[in-house]
């Protein structure tokens, strides 16, 4: 674990500091820094906390930024040791209100990407008046339909059937080495197919999903989330109303998984938001965090003089 340690102690020392919180039956890993406006920032898979330290540091002084852990990832327990099918959009949305509440933040603006924008869209379907502003990287949306199930973008999404299987888990944690491979190729292609990105902390991601259970955990999305893929792949997903928390969209132009051009229906999902394109990935908070800060102050800036 020396890598992650030592990613660990160098977040700490520019001010980051980690503690567990208990809400809805976990106990969250969530970190901390900064003061003003709480943002809370959800990550993706394959993702933890630590990807959030560049955008922590460079909104400190702005805001109060809360990065948790999601169930399943990081230093969050881990409800089961088996494959767990509950761990949905709304359990997380449940678990994340309930760390709000236990740190006694009412209101809060919301950053996420991948599995964090599943998240964010199902609390902002659940309780809209707690969230000022929600701002999403890269999202995952029912408006995708089955253009993400296409034949020549199944070479993109193979890995989500793939980790649905019980014995996925232990092929990827047979080894360091292999562990290794199966990460760097995320981190790696959805950059971009630039290794530079996580190269620094390629290591930290590979001590960090070896601890016992947190491949499996992070795996548990898939497993959950695969009725609801399955029912917009198919066009059968029962429509919700559109979402009104005021947002704002970055989406790479260069993203592998969700191609900038399937932002096309986002107007039939939300009611009041705003979109970019940035050079860059699928991670575009890790591969050009100046950029995403950015736009992340001054959406939520903008969202503060509207309601002044």
């Amino acid at each position: 674990m020396a890598a992650l340690d030592e990613a660990f102690a160098a977040a700490a020392a520019s001010g980051i500091r980690q503690d567990r919180v208990s809400a809805n039956g976990l106990r969250i890993n969530v970190a901390r820094f900064g003061r003003g406006r709480p943002l809370l920032l959800l990550h993706g898979w394959p993702e933890f906390w630590l990807v959030w330290r560049p955008i922590m540091e460079r909104l400190g002084g702005d805001f109060e930024l809360i990065a948790p852990d999601l169930r399943g990832c990081g230093d969050t327990g881990k409800p089961f040791p088996e494959p767990d099918s509950t761990a949905t959009a709304e359990r997380h949305s449940d678990d994340m209100f309930a760390l709000m509440d236990a740190l006694g933040i009412e209101q809060f603006g919301v950053v996420g990407g991948d599995l964090g924008a599943y998240v964010a869209q199902a609390m902002s379907h659940r309780t809209p008046t707690r969230l000022w502003g929600t701002f999403y990287f890269c999202t995952p949306y029912p408006g995708l339909g089955s253009r993400y199930g296409q034949p020549s973008h199944l070479i993109e999404v193979w890995y989500q059937y793939f980790q649905q299987l019980p014995w996925a888990a232990e092929l990827v944690g047979s080894s360091r080495d292999a562990c290794r491979i199966y990460l760097r190729h995320f981190l790696d292609h959805w950059s971009g197919d630039n290794p530079s990105v996580f190269a620094d902390l390629l290591e930290a991601y590979v001590d960090n999903f070896m601890k016992p259970g947190n491949i499996q955990g992070g795996f548990d999305w898939y497993l959950s989330s695969a009725p609801t893929r399955r029912l917009w792949l198919e066009g059968k997903l029962p429509p919700k109303p559109p979402i009104t928390v005021p947002t704002r969209f970055l989406w790479g132009q260069r993203d592998p998984l969700i191609p900038p051009e399937w932002s096309d229906r986002l107007g039939e999902y939300w009611s009041d938001y705003s979109i970019g394109f940035a050079d860059a990935g699928h991670y575009v908070h890790a591969e050009i965090p100046d950029v995403a800060a950015r736009e992340i102050r001054t959406f939520f800036n903008r969202i503060k003089a509207k309601s002044s």
